[in-house]
């Protein structure tokens, strides 16, 4: 059981860390986006 609990806990750490990682890439992603979109509406 102990085992069994141990492998499920490091694969829901796993799949948290791929997450937050795309997440991340996500809002880094939008943010660049909306930047080039404001930057072509000011010009």
């Amino acid at each position: 059981m102990l085992g069994i609990i141990g492998a499920v806990a490091k694969g829901l750490l796993y799949l948290l860390f791929i997450g937050v990682a795309v997440l991340i890439l996500a809002l880094a992603v939008s943010a660049v986006r909306l930047r080039r979109v404001s930057r072509r509406r000011t010009r």
